[in-house]
């Protein structure tokens, strides 16, 4: 079984990674938002695929996990268009505050399709942790930057649907597999709507190609991945509550880089997101191993 201890810890990594990833997206200025996307995928199932081809499992998936790995690549993909174009209509805070809505989403859906109780401690934590987003993007609310906002929103509604078909998959298919699809389908939906778009995908600066690199490397393999992994020991609503720490991290990145101050205000709200996500650690019922399924260890940090 992961001990608590490491699973949190490991979480906490792949929150600090998925908190570089709006700086990164700003870093990477004059890139189209499919081109960063698709950069990212690539180069992530640049990497996975290869892996989950030798190791030769992929062939033994039923139809219907397939099948809905794929539709977890398309929601994912939907999620990081959504999401990267708000980025360039509202401020790194209030995008990552209204993308990050996903847990009531997650809650939602885990209940009527997963079979989930979200319990009250869940919730409570969850109520929380959103007004203190609340909070951390009030500042940006009142600038008219409403379609970067729904923009997100709508990027949260899919990163719901992702997280939902992981857990349900995640029990009885490896990570390594489920990561390859996933990223994979997402990957190939994203160049091919560059493609279609008429989208550069290359001639950019040379910094930028590191800014894209490093999208790859640490939101998406580090972050991401560790989402999923975690997807098999916990309820997928307590999954996304714990990712709601990103806020936190992306406003903190944000002032470092660019200089976008966090007021008292934001800073109130940030310590409330800390402490919403304390109370959803106080159910303890929920951390298994998943290993009754065949699915096989995953590793992820050790």
């Amino acid at each position: 079984m992961a001990g608590r201890s490491s699973l949190y810890t490991k979480i906490a990594i792949g929150v600090v990674a998925v908190s570089s990833g709006a700086v990164l997206v700003r870093l990477a200025a004059g890139v189209s938002p499919l081109a960063v996307a698709a950069w990212r995928l690539v180069l992530a199932s640049a990497i996975l695929v290869p892996i989950a081809l030798a190791q030769g499992k992929l062939r033994a998936l039923k139809r219907k996990d397939l099948a809905l790995g794929v539709l977890s690549g398309a929601a994912l993909a939907v999620h990081f268009v959504l999401w990267i174009s708000s980025l360039g209509l509202t401020s790194v805070a209030s995008s990552v505050l209204f993308v990050s809505t996903h847990p009531i989403f997650v809650g939602v859906g885990g209940a009527l399709f997963l079979r989930e109780r979200v319990s009250r401690c869940l919730t409570v934590g969850i109520a929380v942790t959103l007004a203190g987003g609340v909070l951390v993007g009030f500042g940006d609310l009142h600038l008219g930057a409403w379609t970067g906002d729904l923009l997100a929103l709508g990027g949260g509604l899919f990163a719901a649907v992702y997280f939902l078909i992981g857990r349900r998959l995640r029990p009885h298919v490896s990570l390594v597999d489920y990561t390859a699809i996933t990223y994979g389908t997402a990957a190939i939906l994203t160049l091919a709507a560059c493609l279609v778009f008429r989208v550069r995908l290359v001639g950019f600066a040379p910094p930028t190609y590191l800014w894209l690199a490093l999208l790859a490397i640490g939101p998406q393999l580090i972050g991401h991945s560790t989402f999923n992994w975690a997807l098999r020991h916990l309820p997928a609503a307590k999954v996304s509550i714990l990712i709601l720490g990103e806020p936190v991290g992306a406003a903190v990145l944000a002032y470092l880089v660019f200089g976008e101050t966090l007021t008292w205000l934001g800073a109130l709200g940030a310590a409330i997101i800390l402490a919403g996500i304390t109370i959803s650690l106080r159910d303890k019922k929920e951390v298994t191993d998943g290993t009754k399924s065949g699915a096989g260890e995953d590793r992820v940090g050790g």
